[in-house]
């Protein structure tokens, strides 16, 4: 059963696993927890980035049934409660890298120049590893190869980027040494030589474990940050399975000072890389584990863990669980959300959109996504979804607090001729008030797919139609929507920050636009 389980998709292992009465487990309750925050896929080696007020966290994708390491691209998920995650689909590939073939592995991105730039080890045509660097004029991408060829090579992997107060930007990397480079200004070169760290037992600790070919329990996956004036290089350690440390330092290289483990061994997964960072006032320690059905070692899944350094600033033991962090405020359902935007979601994917972005696809019956602490306020009247099929559809149950809890709308999706042939339903909601976890439950006759789904609106009474006629309209952004457009929308009218607004559903995406004179 297991070699079956590993040839299946994840949604087949969502369902297997439930009829088996999950053996093949590594949490308890998975369907209810909010950790792995993915699990629409396998991923691993999370890399979070704090940016325009949301958290990017760049991830590694672990091919559905392999037996090693199969990695192919890189995904890309953000945040802006620590609770429901967008899915922002693949901002870069192999394909990305002409010289590369495998090992699409642990990425960090970070901003400078008014661009992103990733970061990435991979394996070369030659065959050994190498760091490649790509860059972006957008967070999401897409990412282009910057150079054409690698940054820095010789079996390379696990590349951390940092820039200091003054200015200097470091690349340290390695297994299974350390090494550093001072990065130019322009961030796809570097300056000097190669640097190689000195592991000593007083800098990173002694190796522990049935493996002493190595003095110190350095391993790989560093990450370098910087807190009140202290330099902070946390690294997976030991092998195999690898536990989480880290060192500090007075300065960006050193010498490092070992200060004692963060995170224990814990769950299927033989590997562990960490990200850290501080958000909203909070800090957040991102890993990885085996958590999600059919995974393990070669099937990762992202997660992340609150935390509060102790006064001295050193870091405490942080355990892996299946909740999550806390929300951090709520979610606005009266504002268009994308549908794979998230806490929890069970049986469903994600795939590249028509209309841009991501849609939420091979939704079968009894699939559902749960997103996390909306707030209805004193209550919604109707609710909106953008949706296709390629079959004859079903519907979209509009649950509170659970799969099975209070039925506040039901949507019907009928089809539509194709899986990216997209229309809008609507229908009318009763008893959506205060702030609530939202189940989407899916349901339709057949063994099928029934629908794809591409994002959801609640109105609460504030809109109304109207007739558009007069001079061109200028957007929130500035630019100009010709009138001819608007008239062949559909268009609303709403109230936000105590403005007028229209809201023109067009194809690609809802356009918020000022009410202008003479309009």
């Amino acid at each position: 059963m297991v070699q079956s389980l590993n040839s299946m998709s994840m949604k087949s292992k969502y369902a297997a696993a439930a009829l088996l009465l999950c053996p093949l487990l590594n949490i308890i309750g998975f369907a209810r927890a909010d950790n792995p925050f993915v699990q629409t896929i396998y991923t691993a080696d999370p890399a979070p980035m704090v940016y325009n007020d949301r958290v990017y966290a760049f991830l590694d994708h672990d091919n559905d049934g392999a037996t090693t390491f199969v990695m192919t691209e890189w995904r890309l998920f953000s945040t802006a409660d620590m609770a429901n995650w967008q899915d922002h689909g693949s901002p870069a590939s192999l394909a990305t890298f002409s010289w590369s073939n495998a090992n699409a592995w642990a990425p960090q991105v970070i901003a400078r120049n008014g661009k992103f730039y990733m970061y990435a080890p991979m394996r070369h045509t030659t065959g050994q590893m190498a760091v490649g660097v790509a860059v972006s004029s957008t967070i999401t991408g897409p990412y282009k190869d910057a150079l054409g060829k690698p940054l820095v090579e010789n079996n390379e992997i696990d590349p951390t980027v940092f820039i200091d107060d003054d200015g200097q930007a470091y690349l340290y990397w390695g297994n299974p040494d350390l090494y550093y480079v001072k990065l130019n200004q322009d961030m796809i070169s570097y300056s000097g030589s190669i640097m190689k760290t000195s592991l000593t037992v007083a800098g990173f600790g002694p190796r522990t474990g049935s493996s002493t070919s190595r003095a110190t329990s350095f391993e790989e996956a560093p990450w370098l940050y910087k807190r009140n004036n202290t330099y902070y290089m946390a690294y997976a350690a030991n092998c195999c399975s690898e536990d989480i440390r880290y060192s500090t330092a007075p300065s960006v290289t050193g010498p490092w000072t070992y200060q004692g483990v963060i995170m224990a061994t814990a769950g299927s997964s033989f590997t562990n890389h960490e990200g850290i960072i501080d958000y909203k006032g909070n800090s957040y320690f991102f890993y990885h584990n085996g958590a999600l059905p059919g995974g393990g070692g070669y099937q990762r899944s992202a997660c992340v863990e609150k935390f509060v350094y102790n006064s001295d600033g050193t870091i405490p033991t942080i355990k892996m669980t299946t909740a999550g962090p806390p929300q951090i405020g709520t979610l606005n359902p009266y504002v268009q959300q994308e549908a794979e935007t998230a806490a929890w979601s069970q049986g469903v994917e994600t795939e590249v959109c028509s209309e841009g972005g991501m849609d939420v696809s091979s939704i079968n019956n009894g699939d559902y996504i749960k997103v996390k602490g909306v707030a209805f306020g004193t209550g919604a009247k109707s609710f909106s979804a953008r949706v296709s099929s390629a079959t004859s559809g079903g519907t979209i149950q509009l649950r509170l607090g659970s799969t099975s809890g209070t039925l506040v709308g039901t949507c019907t999706v009928s089809g539509t001729g194709g899986w990216q042939t997209w229309t809008t339903v609507t229908c009318p909601i009763s008893g959506a008030t205060g702030t609530q976890d939202l189940y989407f439950v899916f349901a339709g006759s057949g063994s099928g797919f029934l629908f794809n789904f591409n994002w959801w609106r609640f109105d609460n009474g504030s809109l109304s139609s109207t007739t558009i006629t007069g001079n061109p309209t200028t957007t929130t952004n500035g630019s100009v929507i010709p009138l001819d457009l608007v008239k062949r929308s559909t268009v609303s009218v709403v109230a936000l920050d105590g403005q007028a607004l229209l809201v023109v559903h067009r194809e690609l995406v809802n356009i918020p636009i000022r009410i202008i004179p003479n309009v």
